[in-house]
């Protein structure tokens, strides 16, 4: 048997020692993502459009911690692994502007799409499907993941918070890149990647954030997810 057949969904790559750069860094989730990824001992850049911005959201994480800031194309040239944290509405020009930097790396898109009213919190239509499928449009010399989505930002960056028990879902078409990324959700304490389907799914992941809000606003809370029997 190759070992591709003898592989099974647990087993996961070691991803010590790798470089993450956070596009949308100064921002609370991609913040609290910086923190507990230098909490687990990564080295981290918070990307942002200026270079004074993005170093001020990293000593705001607090001092000891291995996280830098720089412009969005340094952060994105350095790193091994990139996350796009950035409001939707500048998603796509921020990808556009960056496509060189990116080539050949995996990009970690938990964006979602969402619009607000006096109701609550609801998906917005996305030409390509959803905010993961845009990018690997636009980034077509990248390997696009989408994962991240339902994380409470509020619970990253707090610092009372020792483990966060959810379940990261994460949808892509190269095998790889999810293992690599599960493994890489399995760095923040409690928390554990799970495989849930081709990139062309991810639509519905990033919608159900909307569902996520409405639970959190009635029962004052910072729900996740966790998948059982896996």
């Amino acid at each position: 048997m190759t070992e591709q057949q003898t592989k099974t969904p647990y087993d996961l790559p070691d991803v010590n020692g790798l470089a993450i750069g956070i596009l949308g860094g100064t921002g609370d989730q991609g913040g609290g993502l910086a923190r507990r990824f230098a909490l687990a001992g990564h080295q981290v850049i918070i990307g942002s459009r200026k270079a004074e911005r993005a170093q001020q959201a990293a000593e705001a994480l607090g001092e000891g911690l291995p996280v830098r800031g720089a412009e969005n194309a340094v952060a994105a040239s350095e790193a091994d692994v990139v996350i796009v944290a950035v409001p939707w509405d500048g998603h796509k020009a921020t990808l556009e502007s960056l496509r060189a930097e990116l080539a050949g790396k995996i990009v970690v898109d938990c964006v979602n799409p969402l619009g607000f009213d006096k109701k609550g919190a609801y998906p917005l239509p996305v030409e390509e499907g959803s905010a993961a499928q845009q990018a690997e449009a636009v980034l077509t010399g990248s390997r696009v993941v989408a994962a991240f989505h339902h994380v409470s930002a509020k619970l990253l960056l707090d610092p009372e918070v020792d483990e966060m028990e959810l379940d990261v879902l994460v949808l892509g078409d190269d095998r790889e890149a999810t293992d690599l990324v599960q493994a890489l959700a399995g760095r923040i304490p409690g928390m554990r990647g799970v495989y849930g389907g081709r990139l062309r799914n991810a639509h519905q992941v990033e919608a159900f954030t909307a569902n996520l809000i409405s639970i959190n606003r009635r029962y004052k809370a910072h729900a996740g997810l966790r998948i059982t029997d896996v």
